[in-house]
Formats: C-alpha cells, sequence, structure tokens
C-alpha cells in the first residue's frame, strides 16, 4: 500500500497560523480540530476568521464530532456538494 502526501493548501496553513489549534488532524481534505472546550465559540470563530480573511475554507460538524468536542475545517472543492455544511 502506497502512501500518500497530504499537502496543505495556502488558505489551510493560513488559517491554522491564526486560529492556533492546540490539536488537530490532517486530512486529505482539510483538518479535524479536536479537544474543544466551548466548542459554539469556536466554531463561530473559525467561521468569522474564515469570511473575514476571505479563505476557500468551510467549517463542518455532526454530532459524532460535537461528542468528542470536534468540528472540520475544509478546503472548497470545485463542484462539491457542502450539505454538511452548518
Amino acid at each position: 500500500m502506497e502512501k500518500t502526501q497530504i499537502t496543505i493548501s495556502s488558505d489551510l496553513q493560513k488559517f491554522i497560523n491564526k486560529f492556533e489549534p492546540n490539536k488537530f488532524k490532517l486530512l486529505a481534505k482539510g483538518i479535524e480540530i479536536r479537544g474543544i472546550g466551548d466548542l459554539h465559540r469556536n466554531i463561530t470563530r473559525a467561521k468569522e476568521l474564515i469570511e473575514k480573511m476571505k479563505l476557500k475554507l468551510v467549517v463542518l460538524h455532526d454530532a459524532e464530532m460535537i461528542s468528542y468536542g470536534g468540528f472540520e475545517v475544509n478546503n472548497i472543492m470545485p463542484n462539491s456538494s457542502s450539505f454538511d455544511q452548518l
């Protein structure tokens, strides 16, 4: 099995540098931020930061992620459906 190198987009790197998450997992489409105490405040902060910096990113979360205090910040892919966007 071949290991693929995951690259971080410039928008995602700008977000990581500004948001400064303590724990995050690199995903093929973005990052998963974990172990957040005040999840609602941090999701709102992430969305505001993305909008303010005009980054091509989207914040996603679901019930499973919320159970462990996490959410995703993903690159917006052309022709992708973002029905999970909250």
